[in-house]
């Protein structure tokens, strides 16, 4: 909520206040300050943004950062280097075994374009420590060659990404990067919806299916099958049907008892939906839905009510999706 980030905001400005008094925080309340909020264009709230050396021009936007030790990481890594150099096995442990993850550059050198990318990309990942290095030893005690980045996740490697020059972009890593905080399917509940919603992932995939049916523990195999293979540009979330307080979502994606177990891709961007067209939930079948889905080939689906029996008694006639383009067009 608006209050609980106000009060973390707070928080980072009295721990920093002794760190860096460079920086300064302040809070605006645009309701009263309506010349600020058109200038700087303010369409949603709360909105952080960040001003350098003085200049109301381009600030830089501080998004889904929530808590008071992000926000300071954000910070500092905007104000000085973004990554820490690391030069030993030792070093590289503590930092890998310090938090749940960590991402580590493994680099031939430390000038080039791919080192460049990942300083960029840890700049805006500040809820996990980033290391990097060109030494002999680490790399031959991890047994990863040069210039890849490499995701830890509770000390053990868990992604090998090969950072070719200028192949890769500061988004795709760090979309890639920050579904990390996520588990691969990510059930969703109240809870979870927040921390799915902060992953900068506008592809969403939805399995909708009861967690009880006798199906489910294959059904759930394949999902997480094909998940493996579009980490970082979809995002694979499993819906209990059997949980009442999802009512909401159903209802959102006209899920009826009778289609469970169904499959929805979500654009949310564009709020467009995707219905998988085949029947059966297989690796296969759901690797071929997001393949179309990434190449523009994947058909709408316009959700629709079923059209009444008496749509057309009355001088004014119901319309819904199935029956719009016949009578209309």
């Amino acid at each position: 909520s608006s209050q609980n980030l106000s009060e973390e905001f707070a928080e980072a400005a009295r721990q920093l206040k002794k760190e860096a008094p460079r920086i300064q925080f302040g809070k605006i309340d645009v309701t009263y300050q309506p010349d600020l909020r058109k200038e700087f264009n303010i369409r949603e709230f709360p909105t952080v943004k960040f001003f350098v050396d003085g200049s109301r021009e381009d600030p830089i936007d501080c998004k889904g950062v929530r808590r008071a030790s992000t926000f300071i990481t954000w910070v500092k890594r905007r104000t000085g280097p973004s990554t820490v150099l690391i030069n030993s096995t030792d070093q590289a442990e503590a930092i890998i075994n310090a938090d749940d993850l960590a991402v580590i550059g493994f680099f031939k050198e430390l000038h080039n374009n791919s080192v460049d990318v990942f300083c960029e990309t840890a700049r805006d990942v500040p809820e996990m420590p980033f290391g990097m290095t060109d030494s002999e030893d680490v790399h031959a005690n991890y047994g990863i060659q040069k210039n890849s980045l490499v995701v830890f996740k509770k000390g053990k490697p868990v992604h090998n990404e090969v950072l070719e020059d200028g192949r890769q972009n500061k988004l795709d890593l760090t979309r890639l990067i920050k579904t990390f905080t996520l588990d691969l399917v990510t059930e969703y509940n109240l809870e979870t919806s927040v921390k799915i919603f902060d992953v900068p992932v506008e592809n969403h995939i939805l399995l909708f299916t009861p967690t009880n049916s006798k199906t489910f523990d294959t059904i759930y195999e394949n999902y997480t099958s094909a998940a493996v293979e579009f980490r970082g540009k979809i995002i694979f979330v499993l819906v209990d049907t059997n949980e009442t307080r999802n009512g909401r979502i159903f209802e959102y994606f006209r899920i009826r008892d009778i289609d469970v177990p169904a499959v929805r891709i979500l654009n949310l961007t564009s709020d467009a939906k995707y219905k998988m067209p085949a029947d059966e939930v297989t690796v296969e079948n759901l690797k071929e839905f997001c393949q179309s889905y990434l190449n523009g080939k994947a058909k709408l689906h316009l959700s629709s009510e079923e059209i009444p029996e008496d749509w057309d008694k009355m001088p004014v006639k119901v319309l819904v999706g199935k029956n719009f383009n016949r009578i209309v067009f």
